[in-house]
């Protein structure tokens, strides 16, 4: 009898469910765990083949008769930013982020759920308790970090940290081929500072200076009020069918 090696990969489909991102339509995903000495290697493998992770687990839409599902990276080298997000990087130029190891804190458990309660009351995040967060933080098999977004203080110049309230948090992964942005929330009272769209610039910046070709977005959905915003960012590219497609 032969077994399989703890470090082999094996996929598994998920049965339908309503799709999250375009009505009337079901999902699929296709999914394996990572985990063991290859961790690091096999989620970069199928980041770059469309896979998206969540704590130990790389999903991928696997949909019947839908391709809406679009994996998105940004070219950081070639990337200038428009004038509205010029205006976005002023709007913030307050604010800086700090790396730390993937451990959840309460402060950032706090923030978590008025940006959940606010944003995305209805959504399948609702109900994560404090022991659902802190698993999505690190429970991870590869080299995560967790940037906290704070103002900036007297002494940031010298200690590169921010001072007072946290603002804004992003769960990241660092590959060798650029940043993955896993998952990010922030206060959801400051909406007018377009904090979303200030951590992909942020990371952007962040994948240049450590010499990083590639920032992962995750999906963008055409036709997706959600996921449109991903757009913005070129020149990217999109993993097709035939492989990843420059878009300028």
């Amino acid at each position: 009898m032969t077994s399989q090696p703890r470090d082999a990969p094996q996929f598994y489909l998920t049965s339908p469910s309503a799709c999250p991102y375009l009505p009337g339509k079901e999902e699929r995903k296709v999914f394996t765990h990572i985990v063991g000495r290859r961790g690091r290697e096999l989620n970069e493998i199928l980041t770059q083949g469309g896979f998206r992770r969540s704590q130990t687990i790389a999903y991928r839409p696997a949909c019947d008769a839908c391709r809406a599902c679009v994996s998105v990276r940004v070219l950081v080298n070639e990337f200038e930013p428009s004038g509205n997000l010029r205006r976005v990087l002023k709007d913030n130029a307050d604010l800086i982020g700090n790396p730390l190891p993937n451990r959840p804190t309460s402060e950032q458990y706090s923030l978590f759920r008025r940006y959940v309660d606010a944003r995305h009351a209805d959504g399948g995040m609702a109900d994560m308790t404090v022991l659902d967060y802190s698993m999505m933080v690190e429970d991870s098999h590869v080299d995560t970090k967790v940037i906290e977004y704070r103002r900036r203080g007297i002494d940031s110049g010298i200690t590169g940290k921010g001072a007072g309230d946290l603002i804004a948090v992003c769960l990241t992964d660092e590959m060798s081929d650029g940043l993955s942005m896993v998952y990010s929330f922030y206060e959801p009272e400051m909406q007018d500072r377009s904090l979303g769209t200030f951590m992909i610039l942020d990371h952007i910046r962040r994948a240049k200076a450590m010499g990083l070709p590639y920032l992962y977005l995750g999906y963008w959905v055409e036709g997706s009020k959600k996921m449109g915003y991903k757009a913005r960012f070129k020149p990217q590219e999109r993993l097709l069918a035939h492989g990843w497609v420059r878009v300028d």
